[in-house]
Formats: C-alpha cells, structure tokens, sequence
C-alpha cells in the first residue's frame, strides 16, 4: 500500500475504497458508541469520522458496528473440522482471528501435523495464529507421537508457523524447574506465553508466573479468577461447548468493569454443531450481557484485550491504521451477525459465506503402525480380597474429574461394570507408536445401561478410549478405531450403531461442516439409546485421558493423579 496515498484519504483528500456510514461504531477504548463513519483504504481503516468519500459507500444505519471478534484461545480440531471448515463457520459469526493451539494434531502427526494446519490456514476468512504446542506430551504418562522438545518449539518459530507459545499445561513441571520445559519457555523468547493452571494459588501460583506463562483459562471459581488477577495473570473467561465457566467468573467482571482490560472470553473447545448453531464469540457476548456484563465492556473482552495481550496491535478496535476486520450486528445485546468484513472485502452477510468455500490441503498420514484388538482377557481385572478400587467420577459440564474410591461390582472375581451402580469400563489403546499398550479402568457418570462409545479424540495424547458395560462392546469399538484410522462411533454387542470417521490424524474430517456435525449427531444420537445423557458425551469422553487435570485420569500408562504424586493403581487395599 502506498503510504501517501493512505495519508491522502486520512486527510479526506482522496477517496477511500470504502466508506462505512449511518452506524453506532463501538468504541472499546472508551466503550462509548460513536456516530461515525468509517474510511476503509488498502484494507485497513483510514480515517473515523465525517466527511470521508468512497468509491464504494454504504449506509449501515440502524446498526452497530464493532471490530471483528478474537478467540484467544481454541483448539480447531475439537470441532472435528480442518482449518478450512472451522473458519468458514467461524467467519458468519463475526469471528475475524483466533489463536488456535495445535497440540492436538501435535500430539498424532508431530511437527508434520502442524505444518498441516498452518498450510491450510493460508486462505481462510479468520486469521489464524497458531500457538507453539508446549506440552507434548503434556506429562510423562502420556505417549504421543514423538516428543516435541524446545528445538523443536524453536523451529516452528522459525518456519513462520506460530507466532506465540501455547498453554503450559505442566503445572508441576513449570513450578519444579523441569529443565526440558524451562528449556521451551527459553525457546519462546518475548513471545506471549498462555499458561494452564487448573487450582494453582498462593505460592504454587507465584512460582508459576515466575515462567512468564501469564495467561489462564482454567478457572473455575470466582475466588481464583480474582487471584489470579491480583497476581497479574491475564483471565481467560472459558466458555465451551462442554466447560462452562463465565456464569461463574463474570461477577469479577460485574462488580468492576475495570478488570475487562485483562479480561478476555475464549472458547477453548468447541463442536462444529455448537459453532454453527449456537454461535462463538457472539454467543459469548449475548451471554456476558445476560450475566450482567455491560455490552461495551463484553466486546472489550472478545476484541481490544485479547488483541492487547497477544500483541496484534493491527486488530481488536476500529481505529485508524487497524485492519478493517469488522462486523455489523443489529446490537451488542443480540449480538446478531449481519455483515463482516476482513481486510474491508465483505466475507460474510446474514449467515452466509460471500466467496468461495476455502480450498483442503492434504493431511499428514498417521505414522501408527497396524494394531491389533485387545484380547478379552485384558479386561480381565482380578480383585484382590477385600480391595476397593480406583474409579474416575466425570464432572458434567468441566474437564476436571474427581478421584473415587469405591467398592468393586465383582462378577467370576473379576471388576466389572455396572449400570445400576453408573460404573461403565473405561480403556486407552495406544496408538500413536504402534504399540497396542492396553489400560482399563472405570469410570462413573456418563449414564450408560450398555453398549460402549468410542473415541480416538482423547486430550492431550489422543489414543483410543472406550467407555462400555461390556467386553463385547468395548472391543468391537477398538476394532472399529483400528479400521478407520479413528473416529467416533457408539457399538452395541457386535453390532456399530452409528460412527464417524475422523482420517485427518484421527481428530478431523476434512468434509464441509454440514456434513461433518450430520454425521456426529447421527453418533450422539446413538449414544444416547445405550443410555448416556451427559451432554456431548464424546467431548466429555475425550478429557478422561487429559492427565495434567485434575483429579484422576486414565492414559495408555494406566491411571494417574498428578496431584497425588502420578500414577495410582486401579485398587486400593483395606
């Protein structure tokens, strides 16, 4: 772009490629509306005010016009889409950037996977910033594809395919001084560093920050969000499909709106049926809004404060010299999308793409060599006299578990499952190196009465998981997974009732969105006749591996409480 002639529209003395009128620009600097019109040249904003003229004018009256929407932290592969097909339903929605961490396919794929995501990401409609995967594996009792270590880390900074350093999910590793981590924060320079601290406080937490990991979205509690800031952590309000935490967190907020300067909404996880239904970020603000947030002030935390702790000084307000990333809605308080536009070209009207579906790019192959189905005997689980057992309790609606110890349903003296007790199996096959390490635990709270659902979505790692009543089903489940390469899909007996492959390292499916959520609901529904009724009961699923959460978790190692030292044994004698 030509620098004099941008200062020539600036003045008013040239016409701009775009002028704006009749709307309420919202203002997050001093979150006021404006009656202003916008002068948009070279894709970026020129000038705010009156008297600009465009080549192109158009008249917006009767909305409000605000900057673009930012998610500062995500994970597109929870969708189950590739870059492709997240953007396309994230751009309707008014979403302009994200920062994606791509630890998932990290984890399956290595430093290929990454490469995959990036390359996509080149033409889509939502500029995505990938965040450098920290913590893969995100402990010792986790067995991804190969480790990424801090050359690593550094190498992605290098190709140009992440910009900051993704959640530091180590908790115990940061505050110990594990010298590999350390070694990664070291690798990400001055770069933002978004951490992952679940519970941490008091001197825990101050040892943690000193890592320069000053972001969280883990919060759960308005007591620790208020801690957290206090320590000058930056609070990254999560609301998912699956984990719900700003009806919680949004009284910090409320009862002094001062603290949204280092405040921020996000939505970590989401379903492509949650994405396209319900909404992303402007489902955020309605939200905010009806928790008692002022409306300013919840586009505040989805715009200027996530822009100002990631450093993307061209995005997050309407203001001169900024990319003209911006969105039209009928008003903050409905938050309804009707125009959106990126680099000042229309992308988006009424919940409609306005170009093209954005081009695939061929995935990386699975490198997991052939697997073989577990044996019956390997869920054999022999109870020693008198024994109780570890079991793990799902929480509805958070990814942290709770650590049961319960007396054992005992069958030909063997630990079995039982739905009259809610106690369903629940095992990891690895898959990443070929291996075929097998663990099986229990779990207590999906609902199931029988059949198993199965997954190779499991955080952070991504083996495969099956939850089940029976042998039967569990094992007609991991032959399905080593069939497809991965996917979701819920088994009765012998017989698969419904399943969706997942071939883009076992976590996507590069169809259109449509496609893809007709698909997973065809498998939910399924689920749902053997009996479970936790919502999205595969991404609930898929955090019983995530060991680096509280409380009890179960890898392809077999169970573990990072809290309580690592690994446990699945019983506990008397």
């Amino acid at each position: 772009m030509n620098v004099d002639d941008f200062l020539a529209v600036a003045r008013g003395d040239r016409q701009a490629d775009l002028v704006l009128r009749g709307a309420r620009v919202a203002n997050v600097f001093t979150l006021e509306y404006e009656e202003a019109d916008i002068a948009i040249y070279g894709g970026r904003i020129a000038g705010v005010g009156k008297g600009f003229s465009g080549r192109v004018e158009e008249d917006l009256s009767g909305l409000v016009l605000a900057p673009g929407f930012l998610d500062g932290h995500c994970h597109i592969e929870s969708t189950m889409l590739t870059p492709a097909g997240f953007a396309e339903l994230a751009a309707v929605r008014g979403t302009s950037a994200i920062a994606a961490d791509p630890h998932e396919i990290a984890n399956t794929c290595g430093m290929a996977g990454v490469e995959f995501m990036w390359r996509e990401s080149l033409g889509c409609p939502v500029d995505i910033h990938y965040t450098a995967p920290s913590c893969v594996p995100a402990s010792s009792f986790e067995t991804p594809l190969e480790p990424l270590d801090a050359g690593a880390v550094a190498e992605m900074f290098e190709r140009g395919w992440c910009d900051s350093l993704g959640e530091v999910m180590n908790y115990p590793g940061v505050i110990g001084g594990d010298p590999a981590l350390w070694a990664k924060l070291y690798a990400s320079g001055k770069r933002s560093r978004s951490g992952h601290a679940p519970g941490l406080s008091g001197k825990d937490l101050c040892a943690y920050l000193l890592s320069g990991c000053d972001s969280d979205h883990e919060s759960f509690s308005m007591e620790e969000g208020l801690e957290k800031l206090r320590r000058g952590m930056w609070l990254m309000i999560r609301e998912g499909a699956t984990e719900h935490n700003l009806e919680e967190l949004a009284p910090i907020v409320k009862e002094n709106e001062a603290r949204s300067s280092r405040c921020m909404m996000v939505s970590d996880d989401l379903t492509a049926r949650y994405l396209r239904d319900v909404g992303h970020m402007d489902e955020k603000i309605r939200r905010a809004v009806r928790l008692g947030i002022s409306p300013l002030v919840a586009l505040r935390m989805v715009t200027l404060s996530t822009a100002e702790y990631f450093g993307w000084r061209d995005l997050g307000a309407v203001a001169p010299g900024r990319f003209a990333d911006l969105v039209a809605v009928d008003s903050l308080e409905h938050c309804s999308v009707r125009k959106v536009w990126k680099r000042g070209r229309l992308v988006a009207e009424n919940g409609r793409l306005a170009g093209p579906a954005v081009s695939r790019v061929a995935p990386p192959v699975l490198a997991a060599g052939a697997l073989s189905v577990p044996e019956e005997s390997s869920f054999h689980l022999p109870v020693p006299a008198g024994a109780k057992m570890r079991v793990v309790g799902l929480r509805r609606g958070q990814v942290v578990t709770e650590h049961l110890v319960m007396e054992p349903t005992v069958r030909n003296g063997m630990a079995a499952a039982d739905p009259e007790r809610d106690l369903a199996y629940l095992a990891v096959l690895e898959k990443n190196r070929g291996s075929g390490r097998l663990a099986v635990g229990f779990v207590r709270g999906l609902g199931l009465k029988e059949g198993a659902i199965c997954s190779s979505v499991a955080h952070d790692a991504h083996n495969f998981v099956a939850a089940g009543m029976d042998i039967l089903s569990l094992r007609r489940a991991f032959a399905l997974l080593i069939e497809q390469g991965g996917g979701i899909a819920a088994v009765r007996g012998d017989t698969v009732l419904a399943s969706l492959a997942l071939p883009v390292g076992g976590l996507m499916n590069p169809s259109p969105a449509d496609a893809v959520i007709s698909g997973f609901e065809e498998v939910e529904r399924a689920a749902a006749t053997l009996g479970t009724d936790v919502n999205h009961p595969f991404m609930a699923t898929s955090f019983l591996s995530l060991s680096v959460i509280p409380e009890l978790k179960l890898t392809d190692q077999g169970y573990v409480d990072l809290g309580r030292g690592g690994a446990q044994s699945l019983f506990v004698e008397a």
